[in-house]
């Protein structure tokens, strides 16, 4: 087989565009829940970022596929059990890890059990192998009508919730310390997040994937944070990115033969180094307007 045979047949594997319409139609709940799981991930990455957390992301993403793995071993729901998993870690960091070293130390407790116990749960599970696969790659495109109804409902706790706390959030997680001092409930505040951000894992790892679900909730916040230090702006570009990242992803998916996440991390992964090739650019116009600042102002 030739190089031009060996990559026709790899571009037909990742893009097949016959009958892609009719595609789309069929797939519109796919294509809802990437927007409204973008809009969650883009909003809630932002304090991931601000309060260092993406280490914690993936424990909590680790423990989600093994609740969501003992869930489809048991027969009790791959959402009911990745719930279960993610409010378990997001409980446990939340109220053992105060201090980012505590919390960094608890991750890493977290995620190889939470990986060997999904791993023997999947051993365990007697059904088909695409079904093992997906909850570590993830797997949308067979979204039902009951599935995308809890995932909305789920998306929308986590989004009143952002909105109601987000003011306090946004001051304790830039300065902790003033904000304790000022009566602002740091220690409830932390809790109730950590609860948000258990669920916000646990519906993004059925996009991305438990091993990819950083993609998510933290490059869109960074990319943007890369181009805008506004707390306006900044919110607003992440979701834009985490939106794009998903639906974009699940449109180009649907054209393959591979999951999901690989277009969906890829995406992002653009975006990102799109906006970091800004920030670089910036820097440079702003340090050679700085030096002819000064050479005039010596001359």
């Amino acid at each position: 087989m030739t190089f031009a045979e060996i990559g026709q047949d790899w571009w037909s594997q990742l893009f097949v565009f016959d009958n892609y319409g009719e595609l789309v139609a069929l797939l519109h709940n796919s294509i809802l829940a990437g927007a409204v799981l973008g809009v969650v991930g883009g909003l809630i990455g932002v304090f991931v970022i601000a309060r260092d957390m993406p280490f914690a992301v993936h424990g909590i993403s680790e423990l989600s596929f093994a609740g969501a793995s003992a869930g489809l071993l048991l027969g009790i729901g791959v959402v009911a059990g990745a719930l279960a998993g993610s409010v378990l870690a997001a409980l446990l960091l939340g109220v053992l890890g105060a201090r980012a070293r505590d919390r960094n130390s608890i991750t890493a407790v977290i995620m190889p059990f939470g990986l060997g116990l999904g791993i023997l749960c999947l051993t365990l599970y007697p059904g088909r192998s695409a079904n093992k696969f997906g909850l570590l790659t993830g797997q949308i495109v067979a979204i039902d009508d009951p599935q995308i109804g809890a995932l909305i409902t789920i998306s929308a706790i986590v989004v009143a919730g952002l909105l109601l706390i987000w003011r306090p959030l946004l001051f304790a997680s830039t300065d902790a310390d003033v904000a304790a001092a000022r009566g602002v409930p740091t220690r409830l505040l932390s809790i109730v997040f950590m609860l948000l951000l258990g669920l916000a894992v646990a519906v993004s790892v059925q996009i991305v994937g438990a091993l990819l679900v950083l993609s998510l909730l933290v490059t869109p916040a960074a990319a943007a944070l890369r181009v805008s230090s506004s707390p306006l702006l900044v919110p607003l570009l992440s979701v834009c990115f985490a939106v794009t990242s998903t639906v974009g992803g699940i449109l180009l998916a649907l054209g393959g033969s591979i999951p999901i996440s690989p277009y969906v991390t890829t995406i992002s992964f653009t975006i990102y180094l799109v906006c970091q090739l800004i920030r670089a650019v910036r820097g440079r116009g702003s340090g050679r307007a700085g030096r002819t600042r000064r050479l005039l102002a010596v001359r």
